[in-house]
């Protein structure tokens, strides 16, 4: 793969519920080890482009290209097995199971031979040791224990693991969806110190935020989504973050021409 080659493309996607058109002919692009952010009004369509690129949602026209071949998933198992991961804003964890658990949860290590394959025995210390290590190298082990509950984790701790989880066994791109909302200052502080992290690996991500000051720390690309489709896409250096505001509301007519 060439290095203009983009990561994952969308080409006229459209997805219509009933008399609603959820996205209208949208373009995207996902450039290989940036963070594009995504932003958009409410009911703007950004969610539901993203759920197309991820096999959330079945495009009803349109094609979608990972790293210039096309797919067509069927669900997100099929895009996950392809290597790209979510981390939702309700973050899809089970409080009751370990940080460990939740890690490998759907995707467990079993044992060798005849305790693994028909007995089915998980093997503990291999999963317990393979979070330990993604855990350390994000910087994530103020936990007292990987085999703590998640439930008595901080809402900070608990988005951490969910992102180690997605870096952990991404080999695409990571999509994120809104990852700050729910968290306060330091927290959030500590979960863009996460997704740095992650793009410094060379692992592109998909920021979806309505916080502009985040959106603007972070982001190498802003996607601006209106109306149903992409209206720009703009640097975040080459505007103010009233420009993106204004944008997205339909107050200020957008660049003529993609500013990034």
């Amino acid at each position: 793969m060439s290095e203009a080659t983009p990561v994952v493309q969308g080409r006229g996607i459209v997805k219509r519920y009933g008399h609603v058109t959820a996205i209208d002919y949208s373009d995207f692009e996902l450039r290989q080890r940036e963070i594009l952010a995504v932003i958009g009004d409410n009911g703007a369509g950004k969610s539901s482009i993203v759920k197309a690129i991820c096999g959330a949602t079945i495009p009803d026209e349109g094609e979608i290209l990972i790293e210039g071949k096309k797919v067509n998933f069927s669900s997100p198992i099929d895009a996950r097995n392809m290597g790209i991961e979510i981390v939702y804003q309700q973050l899809a964890m089970s409080p009751a199971l370990s940080i460990a658990d939740n890690m490998f949860m759907g995707r467990e290590i079993r044992k060798q031979g005849f305790m693994g394959k028909y007995l089915r025995q998980l093997d503990r210390p291999a999963m317990e040791r393979f979070a330990r290590e993604k855990l350390t190298e994000l910087g994530l082990m103020t936990v007292q224990s990987i085999n703590q509950t998640v439930e008595t984790l901080s809402g900070g701790q608990r988005q951490g693991v969910a992102v180690a989880r997605a870096a952990a066994f991404a080999t695409k791109f990571i999509i994120m969806d809104e990852p700050t909302a729910a968290l306060g200052v330091k927290e959030s502080r500590k979960v863009l110190e996460l997704i740095q992290d992650v793009r410094a690996r060379g692992i592109p991500i998909i920021l979806i935020s309505h916080n502009m000051p985040h959106v603007f720390e972070v982001a190498d690309r802003i996607h601006v989504h209106r109306l149903g489709k992409r209206l720009c896409t703009i640097d975040p250096k080459d505007y103010t973050m009233s420009d993106a505001v204004a944008f997205m509301t339909g107050a200020k007519e957008p660049p003529t021409e993609d500013a990034a």
